[in-house]
């Protein structure tokens, strides 16, 4: 029996994270799959931890294991502490609001599965019924992108994806550094340098404003194209 490790990187998210966890639990996966979910607590400073605990002494017959940072240090570094905790045979990201859909975990897993892929990625701008929050973001994010495909010949449309699914093996086998949200880049510049051409398929999207708690900032954007510029010529 397959088994999909939800890693959910969470700092701050007291608002959503139960209404987002529930929206996980209720998913079914096709083909038999089942789920654990990991959620790393990236030492919030609102209730996020309290509601988790909360949640887990009533749904103990649920597969999640909640993981404390002692400090906080970032996206990257909460998702490697994930992968430290992980079981399952693929890996998913999972932000910890409510901006994607886990119902389209069964999109990306039917094309993973039919075509034995090690990476796949969830693409917001393949869906022409996504909105975008942001013109910054969406800009920043279609520049990312170019970045990526020129450095590395890929063919992607939304490299900054959340939604991004791992062969397990795989992703252990690649060495990480990073600490906040420039994972997506170093992940991505890691896969291609393995000679990966990485498929997309279309998901959506639900953007949130800054004032609900959207965190990435546009000097975001210009530490994922260094960091692709990086990656491009170290490991």
């Amino acid at each position: 029996m397959k088994k999909l490790s939800i890693i959910i990187p969470a700092y701050n998210e007291g608002k959503t994270i139960i209404s987002l966890l529930q929206k996980v639990v209720n998913v079914s996966l096709i083909y038999g799959i089942q789920k654990e979910i990991v959620i790393v607590n990236d030492c919030s400073q609102d209730a996020t931890a309290e509601l988790v605990k909360e949640y887990l002494a009533t749904h103990a017959d649920e597969s999640i294991t909640l993981v404390q940072q002692e400090k906080n240090q970032g996206k990257g570094a909460a998702i490697r502490k994930g992968l430290e905790h992980i079981t399952g045979d693929y890996i998913i990201i999972q932000d910890a609001d409510l901006e994607y859909e886990p119902e389209d975990y069964n999109i990306l897993l039917e094309v993973f599965v039919k075509e034995n892929r090690k990476v796949l990625y969830g693409s917001r701008f393949l869906n022409s019924k996504n909105r975008h929050s942001y013109q910054s973001f969406y800009i920043g994010g279609r520049l990312v992108t170019l970045f990526t495909n020129l450095l590395f010949c890929q063919h992607l449309t939304d490299e900054p994806t959340c939604y991004k699914l791992f062969d397990a093996a795989f992703l252990r086998s690649i060495f990480l550094r990073c600490d906040g949200f420039e994972f997506c880049p170093e992940v991505t510049a890691k896969v291609a340098k393995r000679g990966i051409k990485i498929k997309e398929v279309p998901i959506n999207y639900y953007p949130r404003s800054i004032e609900d708690g959207k965190k990435i900032k546009w000097t975001d954007g210009l530490a994922a194209i260094w960091a692709l510029i990086k990656y491009r010529f170290v490991n």
